[in-house]
């Protein structure tokens, strides 16, 4: 059973034309009032008549990644094989839902994601302001997440297995905007497979509720908190493996070659010497050494790419 989950916060203007267009693959939709002040789960109820339709209600605003999860475990109590997250301010085209699931059907993938940077024509829509942030976060999230394959990671527009979302701790995702990323990050530390699928994007005259300060303040911390997670659970605790020797091995070297430099040179400004040409030549061997070994770590990191799908196993 394919499932559609929408959150819904102040798109009362657009959310009826999203629920229209939702194709015959789909056997339930599920709007989740997130504390909506415009009611909006209410408005959905005495405006359609589709019987696919459910509206679930959040007592106190959780966020969009909070509506999200409540409609995940909605959905898995239904009885839900494939469940995919829509947008409600009409950002997103429900004719792509097909598409999108595709490789989840074909037993490819775990969990699928829209790329609005595949085409370029499409791609010049965008806001500029929204292109360079999300050609940002995708870098980042590539490092944090370990799936070099994917970007565009703030995009909304997904599909999971169930197989895999029974596997996913949803009480510890982050309930606001930064749950797109924690949701490929929990899915690294399962090695679920991730795909890409090319959808573009419209943007209209709907409004975003993403605060951005808040978003530059808070992202970087989480960022950090997930790589440093990723890499224990991974490439310490589930295995050991010749990444796992390379980074401890090229950060041993560089932070010990910087130590012995600096300690040394302290030492020859004290004294009023010339630091000697070995001592130079010993620090710069451990940093470069270091380096070269932190490159290694990360083409490993890179060609380790979760390949086997959860649902086959």
């Amino acid at each position: 059973m394919i499932a559609v989950i929408i959150p819904s916060y102040k798109v009362k203007n657009h959310i009826l034309d999203v629920l229209e267009a939702i194709g015959s693959e789909v056997s339930r939709i599920y709007v989740v009032d997130d504390a909506c002040p415009e009611n909006s789960g209410r408005f959905v109820e005495e405006n359609t008549t589709d019987s696919r339709i459910k509206v679930i209600y959040n007592e106190i605003n959780k966020g969009v990644g909070g509506a999200v999860m409540s409609g995940y475990q909605q959905a898995i109590i239904d009885g839900a094989s494939i469940i995919v997250k829509l947008d409600g301010d009409g950002q997103m085209n429900p004719d792509y839902i097909a598409k999108l699931i595709l490789p989840i059907e074909k037993g490819e993938a775990d969990y699928t994601k829209g790329n609005r940077f595949f085409d370029i024509e499409k791609l010049l829509v965008m806001p500029r302001v929204r292109l360079i942030g999300n050609s940002c976060l995708s870098l980042i999230n590539k490092m944090v997440t370990g799936y070099w394959n994917i970007i565009d990671p703030t995009n909304g527009f997904t599909a999971i297995h169930v197989d895999a979302l029974k596997l996913i701790p949803l009480h510890k995702i982050n309930n606001r905007y930064f749950f797109e990323s924690d949701m490929l990050f929990r899915l690294a530390v399962l090695r679920a497979v991730v795909k890409d699928v090319s959808i573009p994007a419209f943007y209209g005259n709907e409004e975003s509720n993403l605060n951005i300060g808040k978003v530059i303040w808070e992202f970087p911390l989480k960022y950090m908190n997930r790589f440093f997670k990723r890499f224990f659970y991974n490439y310490l605790l589930r295995d050991f493996n010749a990444g796992t020797i390379q980074i401890l091995g090229g950060t041993f070297a560089i932070i010990t070659g910087l130590a012995f430099g600096i300690y040394h040179w302290i030492n020859s400004y004290e004294e009023m010497v010339v630091t000697p040409t070995g001592t130079v030549m010993i620090s710069m061997l451990l940093i470069i050494l270091g380096f070269q070994l932190l490159l290694g770590a990360l083409n490993f990191d890179v060609q380790n790419i979760p390949n086997n799908p959860i649902q086959k196993q």
